[in-house]
């Protein structure tokens, strides 16, 4: 259940701070606090909870806070929660009265965070986020606004009634990357001894379960086998496939022992049937690859533990693979939004459509250009742009033709431009936590990617704020100073 409990934490000056304990209303945390809408959020978190009955759950503030917190400094659950414990600004930041030398939660319910914060979920929080922060900047527009002399109003006024349709507007760029996952890095010998390993366990636990005697599975046996193949400094292929022949045929006959113990009447736990299942998936992938002398299978599985886990083909120098889920990701208004996420490998140039769509729900008007690679320029994405005044970068499909005129001026612009998107990709994976996914569970690792993308949307906030308040302390009087006295230096601008 959860219980809506009353803000008593509704300025900095209400933080209850011990003798001797003089905090900076400054701080970076405090600042963060002030830049998202709690209270709505807390609205849509209490309708997750139907039931009113049961243990009540930790507020939104703290569950939301504490993640965004771990986003940031890359904490483990253990190290987040002492580092909360002993912090009073992220104490501030997840809502609590005042400071406490004690532990706010358990380490363990973050998993519980993760999984009810689905990726679903922070993706309307991140569009609730960025519209909070939009309707911040329309206010500030408005006032602006109001200083406007009469004269002023009506010529918008007839410039608005003259072009009843929004012309285009904007910048859409569109790419896609990989948020690897923390696994080693899988090599079939490897896989498949742990594939025997686990089946052994599955047999071990049952014959302890039902009293059956243990079958002959050659433990030692295998076991050398394998060490002999993984101490090798040097291994020819012809070295690794008989090794890999070997390998399955211990798997294959551990599966035959589960099935037998299965027609004795044997009954595998949920735990058990999940892992068997596993293993049986992953025997056949490795059989057919190796009856067939090739190293590709669809569904592919890399990890026992993380079974949903997709190679991901890149094609860059350092990783040509990456082993984790795939992200397509828009930016606008330098701000990104999650287009499609999937552990599997997909085509993200079908996703440029839809992108531009929701594009034109949000801001009313379709995209002046939009920046993407090679891969993004199919025949279906180049009508779609042309039949909307679309400016899609990037050369024509093709042979050029004779009389054709290329502005390289505009087309090295948006080369250029485009790479802010990199630079997005490259902050997210250094500074919060894209770059290695730690968690286990497939619901709580999209989870953790999505919660990368809301972190540094809210870090970009706080940068725009502390700009426009450097702005307007410093150099704006500055600014104004220069032009009351008329000099010389009245056409200059101090801001960009």
């Amino acid at each position: 259940m959860y219980k809506k409990r009353p803000h008593t934490q509704l300025t900095f000056d209400g933080f209850n701070q011990p003798l001797g304990l003089t905090m900076n209303p400054e701080n970076r945390w405090v600042q963060k606090a002030s830049l998202l809408p709690w209270e709505e959020l807390e609205e849509e978190y209490a309708s997750l909870f139907k039931s009113e009955k049961g243990n009540v759950a930790k507020p939104f503030r703290m569950a939301f806070g504490s993640l965004l917190i771990q986003k940031e400094y890359d904490y483990s659950d253990e190290e987040l929660v002492l580092q909360i414990q002993e912090n009073p600004y992220l104490q501030y930041f997840i809502g609590l009265p005042g400071y406490q030398d004690e532990k706010p939660f358990d380490s363990s319910s973050l998993v519980h965070f993760r999984k009810r914060l689905t990726a679903e979920k922070l993706a309307h929080i991140n569009e609730r986020l960025l519209a909070f922060h939009e309707e911040d900047d329309d206010d500030d527009d408005g006032n602006q606004s109001d200083t406007l002399s009469d004269g002023d109003s009506e010529s918008q006024q007839k410039t608005q009634g003259e072009d009843e349709t929004p012309s285009n507007k904007g910048t859409l760029m569109i790419d896609a990357t990989c948020a690897p996952s923390y696994i080693k890095f899988p090599q079939d010998i490897v896989l498949l001894n742990d594939a025997r390993l686990h089946a052994e366990k599955i047999v071990d636990d049952l014959c302890e379960t039902y009293g059956s005697p243990k079958p002959r599975m050659y433990r030692r046996k295998a076991r050398k086998d394998y060490l002999r193949i993984a101490k090798k400094k040097k291994k020819s292929k012809k070295i690794i496939r008989a090794a890999i022949r070997k390998q399955l045929g211990y798997v294959k006959r551990d599966i035959r022992y589960i099935e037998h113990l299965q027609e004795q009447g044997a009954v595998l736990t949920e735990e058990q049937a999940i892992r068997f299942y596993i293993i049986q998936r992953f025997f056949e992938q490795q059989d057919y690859m190796y009856q067939n002398k090739t190293h590709s299978v669809p569904n592919r599985i890399v990890s026992f533990s993380q079974p949903y886990l997709r190679p991901i083909v890149r094609g860059k120098a350092k990783t040509p693979t990456e082993f984790g889920a795939k992200v397509d990701i828009s930016q606008a208004a330098g701000f990104l939004r999650i287009e499609r996420l999937s552990f599997e490998a997909f085509n993200e140039s079908v996703d440029l459509i839809p992108a531009v769509k929701r594009y034109k729900e949000r801001t009313g008007h379709y995209p002046e250009r939009v920046l993407v690679d090679q891969i993004y320029r199919t025949r279906e994405n180049r009508a779609f742009c042309k039949k909307h005044t679309i400016r899609l970068s990037g050369p024509k499909l093709g042979r050029p033709k004779k009389d054709q005129t290329v502005d390289k001026q505009v087309e090295s612009q948006d080369n250029r431009d485009r790479i802010q998107i990199e630079r997005e990709f490259s902050l997210a994976k250094r500074c919060h936590g894209l770059g290695l996914i730690r968690t286990r569970l497939a619901t709580t690792t999209l989870t953790s990617i999505a919660l990368s993308i809301v972190s540094l949307n809210l870090s970009k906030i706080q940068r725009d704020f502390l700009c426009a308040i450097f702005r307007e302390v410093f150099l704006a009087p500055i600014e104004l100073f220069y032009q009351s006295e008329a000099s010389s230096f009245e056409k200059l601008s101090f801001v960009q």
